[in-house]
This record gives C-alpha cells, structure tokens and sequence, in this order.
C-alpha cells in the first residue's frame, strides 16, 4: 500500500514540474527551464526505477497511470495559480463610456479606445492590455459598467512599445541592478549560472505577482 501511494505522490511531483518547465520555455527563462527540467528528469527517472524494478502487479501500473492523471489536474490548477503571463482584451460596446474607460484607466489598466461601424450602427472598441493575474479583476469591471459588452480574449505571443512595457523595463532594471550589484566580483561559472537563475526569477516574479 506504500508504495501505491508513493507512486502516486511521485507522478504529483512530476507532471506539475514539467508544467512549470514548459511555461518558463515558452517565457525563454532559461535558466529556470533548466533546473526545472532537472527536477522533472530526476523525479521521472526516481519514479520509473520503482515501477518498472522487478514484477510490478497490474494495480501498481494503473496507479501510475492514474498519478500521472491526477499529476496533469495539479499541473493545470498551479499554471492557473501562477497566471504567468498577459492577455490581450478586446471589448465591443455600443456607445461611448467615459465612466467605464476611467475606471479602468485608474485601476491601472491600459486602454486604447476606437470607433467604427458595425452592422447595427456605431461601435466603441476597448483594446486592454493585462496581466493574467488581474484578468478576473477586468472582467468584473467591465460586467459591472457593461453587462453586454461583447469580450473577446487572447494571449498575445508578443509586444512593443507602450506604456506597460516601459514600466516593465523599468521595474525589470531596478531588480536586474540590485539583483547584480556584485556581478562584478563573480569569478566562476557557477556562481554566474545562479546569478542568472535569480534574474530569470525576479523576470518570472515581475510576470504574475501583483505590485
């Protein structure tokens, strides 16, 4: 029986941290898809040495399968958690709303308003850039000011310029200087490698927690 369960926990282990290295590949955090990588190999690797050593009973290997199920839910539920990334956020209204535009403006949130015609007659399009992190907090917002907004949301895959990329850079430079005041004094590959696993980070933090 303990070892059903350690099977288990093993396959918990595994599939969230394959998730967080996808994530910090797709972000290009090296340094973090690297030692999550390693993680990911040495629990596979620790987890298979048990499976596949000796006679392995029929339940034990539904019991993997199934860990490695449950592990997938947990790895879904902790991207969710971590929200790393922004979303793109297009809303289509009817008429113009000062109310709702200031709204979001002083919550934080940039907004860039057009106008154009659609099939019924003038249309206002909100074109928002966010944080995943604060998407469900947008969504209220304009559910509040708008109920029947027509929302469309994407991921974008990247972006220049604009407001929120230079408050990024800013805040990124001021962790990256503090982060390596003493890059200076580094004399070896290894303390270079954790130098820029703590940069890759401070770049990952910066993503999703919230100011």
């Amino acid at each position: 029986m303990s070892k059903l369960i350690l099977i288990i926990l093993i396959q918990l282990l595994y599939v969230p941290m394959l998730t967080l290295r996808t994530i910090c590949m797709v972000k290009n955090l090296k340094m973090l898809t690297a030692v999550f990588g390693f993680m990911e190999a040495f629990v596979s690797i620790f987890g298979l040495a048990i499976v596949l050593s000796g006679e392995q009973s029929i339940v034990e290997m539904i019991v993997y399968a199934l860990g490695f199920a449950l592990g997938l839910i947990v790895g879904i539920l902790v991207e969710q958690k971590l929200a790393i990334g922004f979303s793109s956020v297009q809303v289509n209204i009817t008429h113009d709303n000062e109310t709702l535009v200031n709204t979001l403006r002083n919550e934080g949130f940039g907004v860039t308003v057009y106008s154009g015609e659609g099939k019924y007659g003038k249309r206002i399009k909100l074109d928002i850039l966010t944080k995943r992190k604060k998407q469900a907090k947008l969504l209220e917002i304009i559910n509040n000011c708008e109920p029947k907004a027509f929302i469309i949301a994407f991921e974008p895959k990247m972006f220049q310029g604009g407001y929120i990329t230079e408050s990024m850079k800013k805040r990124l430079k001021f962790n990256r200087k503090n982060i390596s005041s003493d890059e200076s004094q580094i004399k070896n590959v290894i303390e270079k490698t954790i130098e820029g696993i703590k940069t890759e980070a401070a770049e990952l933090k910066e993503n999703w927690i919230e100011d």
